[in-house]
């Protein structure tokens, strides 16, 4: 799926809103960068590029023991 940067990361934001209200990260925003966003997951804040924090948020959502 080809997406626009503004595209990929409206997913993001309803993935990672989704993940923090079940609690399965902690927080969450816009990086540094156009292409980066930033998730806090262990107390730890990461910084994602917008493919790999959709991937990363879209596997965290699917674990069955998260949900």
């Amino acid at each position: 799926m080809n997406s626009t940067i503004p595209d990929l990361r409206n997913e993001v934001r309803q993935l990672a809103d989704e993940a923090f209200h079940r609690k399965l990260i902690s927080g969450y925003g816009d990086g540094p960068n156009d292409n980066e966003y930033q998730i806090v997951f262990n107390g730890k804040p990461r910084h994602f590029s917008l493919e790999h924090a959709r991937s990363f948020l879209q596997n965290l959502i699917k674990q069955p023991n998260f949900n």
